[in-house]
């Protein structure tokens, strides 16, 4: 039996007076994912297309056209669609924590959400739970794929960088077309005064298109890592990650090392 890969952030971690902490939303800031959820509660038969097809076309592409499928074919309604994302989970412990640290006096803050779900997937959740403004202004930005309503009521999701761009990334870790998460992070941090401008850089993620970012950050930075997941495995099998690491399973965990990062004590 393989040994679980342990923590190697310091304990307690350190007090900074600025940070930023970057959130992949899919199993990370929410409990779920969105693409797979929608179609897990609309369409079962769409949910399993998925599945079949994910590995031969492109997931950006491949979740616009069962999206047209679901409005086309099944006949689900733009309502049907933004009830279901209702009903997505987000743990209680991860909201407490996030609000918690954005309004904290002890630590200056700055959330930014980086994700391959898509805007009407991400403002949906976020204003039902209260987490948009003028409710909560949690993030600075939120990078993510572009998605509008048809007329009739069809969402219409594109890639972040369209296929037809002459500018596509040249990521050599991995990233998927639509998007390269490290160069997304690098050029908000370009936009907001670079590295220099935070003491410490959180990364809240999961999946192995996180591992990139999570490249990027340094030996003052802290990944926090979903276990049994993408990131937890690519990080084992392909290591080079400088950043201090924390894993969490449950979100409650997070909540914890939220508090941490405004200076509460660790959790037992």
């Amino acid at each position: 039996m393989s040994t679980q890969a342990k923590d190697t952030a310091p304990s307690p971690l350190p007090k900074v007076a600025k940070q930023l902490i970057v959130f992949d939303f899919d199993w990370s800031l929410a409990d779920q994912d969105t693409d797979r959820y929608v179609h897990e509660v609309l369409s079962p038969r769409l949910r399993a297309k998925l599945k079949q097809l994910k590995s031969s076309v492109q997931f950006t592409d491949l979740c616009s056209q069962l999206l047209v499928e679901l409005h086309e074919v099944e006949g689900k309604s733009k309502d049907d669609v933004l009830n279901a994302l209702r009903m997505l989970p987000m743990h209680p412990g991860m909201m407490r924590g996030v609000k918690a640290l954005k309004q904290s006096a002890n630590v200056d803050t700055t959330f930014f959400l980086l994700s391959n779900s898509n805007q009407v997937y991400i403002d949906t959740i976020l204003e039902h739970h209260n987490l948009l403004p003028p409710a909560f202004e949690l993030f600075t930005e939120i990078v993510t794929n572009p998605a509008t309503w048809s007329p009739s009521g069809c969402l219409q999701l594109s890639r972040r960088i369209p296929a037809s761009s002459p500018n596509q990334h040249a990521c050599s870790v991995g990233c998927s077309p639509n998007m390269c998460k490290g160069d997304e992070l690098e050029a908000f941090l370009s936009r907001h005064g670079g590295r220099q401008a935070f003491d410490r850089i959180i990364y809240v993620g999961d999946g192995g298109n996180d591992y990139c970012p999570v490249l990027r950050l340094g030996a003052n930075d802290l990944a926090l890592v979903r276990r049994y997941r993408g990131l937890e495995t690519r990080i084992a099998r392909e290591g080079n990650v400088k950043a201090g690491i924390r894993y969490w399973a449950g979100a409650w965990e997070v909540e914890g090392i939220l508090g941490e990062l405004r200076g509460e004590p660790r959790l037992a």
